[in-house]
């Protein structure tokens, strides 16, 4: 087998990375380096603002401060005024200044005392949650009096349960005094205070409308969105996860949140019978051989003797994909002969299963691609660039357009993942708009595995040997050229795909007349 691919006996395999949360860190090195993380996005991020903790915990302040300002009352009330609604000053304001006496109500203020704790020493009292007595008993401005142990039960529990620890009110069922934050400290230890304030910290994102937490594992970044500014729901974070603002799910360009959906539940209920279905090796279609796949392009070419080349998609010879890029094309198949009730019924199943394992297997392909692509990405940062500078005299800085390959060929595997899906949910009545797709789709995936190649081997003898300064020099206006030329393929194609494939009478009509002439 050539470097393309590998056999069962004695092969050799890359290394994978199979954690999502591996896969965003070691990504997140590699474009933070020389590359702009936006040419990954594939937008500007003009729409986005990125926020750390310090960020959010700095205007979390400012806005305390400055309804405390405003409405002359303590920090901790502004606080729970700013809890209370949504953490925005202009609601917090309207409402106060139109009904103040509505909103002390609302928010669990007895008339017009701040709320305390009232530590009573003297004499006993039964506490009506444990029927202990005590002489530590704590109440509020209310005077419903609670055992200090129950008080501090209470907390410590809420606390535990989540964020709605920042809304307590009294332990009597009937009271709607609301618990100040003051009291929650007196009350528990520091470990509970630091996850008390924890709460507190994430409330501020947690129910802002214009602010999300980034929802790649481990990222603790929060991303401030102006969806008037951007043309799309995509948002690229500084950890470089790309999602959708609308779902939270990952971008996914060009398709719209509704149609991930169904793929996300079609895939969770059916991929594991599909996995059967597919094995996870494919006999070579000339010499029956049995390989497996451990590149990121779809061309394979055989071991000696046979060095039979074909896709590995749909094993068809390598050389009818050359110039057009065909098997991205879903055949129905035709029906011959009667069938009984029972037979129809098989065969329409068998074909569902066809139809759903031809659109999964090449997504999952793609996205397999992806990930081996950000890992080659990695390596090519760790190992490579510094070699390849050195042997060409080249300085590491003018090789960008080396990783802003590999960041084309990153985020065309993503949309072209995503195609696929678009493909299997296109109603098969459609012809038209079938055949649009899969033009569009195809060329777009020829051009993707011509730079795929172009990267991934074509650059492999100019790092393991000197060769002529010409040579590396035509091979660099090469890759640069077929960079460009695949990226505005694919801005076409999420274009034509996001009009849902307006153009589809244009391009039908022209057909005609071109048949016609």
């Amino acid at each position: 087998m050539d470097p393309d691919d590998t056999s069962y006996d004695g092969y050799e395999e890359d290394a994978y990375y199979d954690d999502d949360y591996d896969d965003y860190n070691n990504y997140a090195d590699v474009i933070g380096t020389d590359s702009n993380p936006n040419h990954f996005a594939g937008r500007s991020q003009k729409s986005c603002t990125i926020l750390k903790d310090e960020d959010i915990s700095q205007r979390q302040e400012a806005d305390i401060t400055r309804i405390s300002t405003v409405l002359s009352i303590s920090r901790n009330e502004a606080s729970i005024l700013l809890r209370v609604y949504g953490w925005s000053f202009s609601k917090v304001e309207d409402e106060w200044f139109g009904n103040e006496e509505e909103v002390r109500k609302a928010v669990g203020w007895l008339h017009d005392e701040v709320v305390t704790m009232d530590h009573t020493s003297e004499g006993r009292i039964t506490c009506k949650i444990c029927y202990d007595s005590s002489e530590e008993f704590t109440s509020l401005s209310c005077g419903h009096p609670f055992c200090n142990e129950c008080w501090s039960r209470y907390f410590q529990v809420s606390i535990d349960d989540g964020p709605g620890c920042l809304m307590l009110r009294c332990s009597e069922p009937s009271c709607r005094v609301v618990v100040d934050q003051d009291v929650i400290n007196l009350m528990v230890c520091d470990e509970y205070n630091d996850k008390y304030l924890r709460h507190l910290f994430r409330s501020y994102v947690g129910v802002s409308e214009a602010i999300k937490w980034c929802p790649a594992p481990g990222c603790k970044f929060a991303v401030e969105f102006d969806q008037y500014k951007s043309e799309s729901f995509d948002v690229l974070c500084d950890c470089s996860y790309g999602f959708c603002w609308n779902c939270l799910e990952e971008s996914h360009r060009p398709v719209n949140c509704e149609t991930v959906r169904k793929w996300s539940i079609k895939n969770s209920d059916e991929a594991e019978n599909v996995n059967w279905i597919l094995a996870n090796s494919k006999p070579c279609p000339k010499c029956r051989t049995p390989i497996e796949k451990n590149k990121g392009c779809m061309h394979m070419t055989c071991r000696l003797p046979c060095k039979y080349e074909f896709c590995w998609l749909c094993l068809g010879d390598w050389r009818d994909h050359k110039h057009y890029y065909s098997c991205n094309k879903y055949e129905t198949g035709k029906k011959s002969g009667e069938y009984d009730e029972d037979e129809m019924k098989k065969e329409m199943a068998k074909k569902l299963v066809e139809k759903y394992a031809h659109y999964y297997e090449r997504w999952a392909a793609n996205e397999s691609s992806r990930r081996k692509a950000i890992a080659d990405l990695d390596k090519l940062q760790e190992k490579h660039l510094e070699k390849l500078s050195g042997i060409h005299l080249t300085p590491v800085t003018q090789l960008s357009f080396i990783i802003d390959a590999w960041l084309q060929i990153i985020e065309a595997r993503r949309i072209l993942k995503w195609t696929y899906a678009y493909g299997y949910y296109l109603p098969e009545n459609e012809g038209a708009k079938k055949i649009l797709f899969e033009h569009l789709q195809g060329d777009a995936e020829s051009n993707l595995e011509r730079l795929h190649h172009c990267v991934e081997d074509e650059l492999q003898p100019f790092i393991a040997v000197e060769v002529t300064s010409q040579e590396f020099q035509d091979y660099c206006a090469k890759l640069k050229n077929m960079t460009s030329v695949t990226k505005n393929y694919f801005e076409n194609l999420v274009s034509a795909f996001e009009n849902d494939l307006a153009d589809v009478e244009c391009h039908g009509a022209c057909t005609n007349v071109d048949a016609a002439g």
